[in-house]
């Protein structure tokens, strides 16, 4: 395999498991058992059958799971400590019989990826439970199915392009996972004020709004 097709591949399945581990799980094992593609000898167990059962039985379980308001947010809680940890050893396994040393610095890249990735679809679909209404829901959730078949597909048949989507990527995550951060910080401080727990967070806007009303009140001269 040449590099940047083994590049495209181990950083393609750290970034789609991140996402949705079991798609990427189902989809890699099923290119490799129809012979769409060929997978790295550390790969070829995504193959076997009874993997690819397994795989496609958990796609169904969060195909449901994932477009329902709450029980989305918990799944992606419970799966922070399996998709993190299953990107590394996808990425790791990739890149077929090298080095110690560069197995383990491509498991750190995958596993830095695939908690990147997670976190970003985690935090997401937090701040989308703000919203009552289902369909923003099953909107992300759908969206987010076709990014990783989309992305994968990419990532086997055109790398290079693959790859500098992957650095678009990034750097967009960089930029919106602070944001995230601070906006999830404002939903749990609101909801640790209503049940006292906490103070409210305080809104700058507010002192000034208060001051423009005092001085409308003044005896005009």
């Amino acid at each position: 395999m040449e590099p940047v097709s083994m590049i495209a591949l181990s950083m393609g399945a750290a970034w789609a498991s991140g996402i949705n581990l079991y798609a990427t799980l189902f989809m890699l094992g099923y290119m490799g058992s129809t012979g769409n593609m060929t997978l790295p000898a550390e790969m070829e167990v995504l193959a076997n059958p009874m993997v690819m059962t397994a795989a496609g039985f958990m796609y169904c379980v969060e195909f449901f799971a994932d477009k329902i308001p709450g029980v989305d947010t918990g799944w992606d809680t419970i799966h922070t400590f399996i998709r993190i940890p299953a990107g590394a050893m996808l990425a790791a396994s990739s890149i077929g019989d090298v080095t110690p040393a560069m197995e383990l610095t491509t498991a750190l890249l995958g596993g830095t990826l695939a908690a990147g990735t997670h976190t970003t679809k985690a935090g997401s679909r937090l701040l989308i439970n703000t919203s009552p209404e289902p369909v923003s829901n099953w909107t992300a959730s759908i969206s987010e199915d076709l990014l990783v078949i989309g992305g994968l597909w990419a990532a086997l048949n055109h790398p290079i392009l693959f790859i500098i989507g992957l650095v678009v990527f990034i750097i967009l995550m960089i930029w919106l996972i602070p944001k995230l951060w601070r906006l999830i910080k404002t939903i749990f401080c609101k909801i640790g004020s209503w049940l006292g727990l906490c103070e409210a967070p305080i809104n700058i806007e507010e002192p000034q709004e208060t001051v423009k009303n005092q001085v409308n009140k003044l005896p005009k001269t």
